[in-house]
């Protein structure tokens, strides 16, 4: 059986310029979608805090 993929929320938000501007560089980077790539990096994110 196929491994379902997470439902996603729409949601808005207000990012600075310039961290817009670094992520698009990085999600490039990564080949992924900007969506896609800040979806990642907060995951990331909540990993680490979880582990402390």
């Amino acid at each position: 059986m196929e491994a379902m993929k997470p439902l996603k929320v729409k949601i808005s938000v207000s990012l600075d310029e310039e961290i817009v501007k670094k992520l698009r560089i990085l999600a490039e980077e990564d080949d992924r979608q900007l969506s896609s790539y800040i979806n990642l990096v907060l995951r990331n994110y909540l990993r680490e805090r979880e582990k402390t």
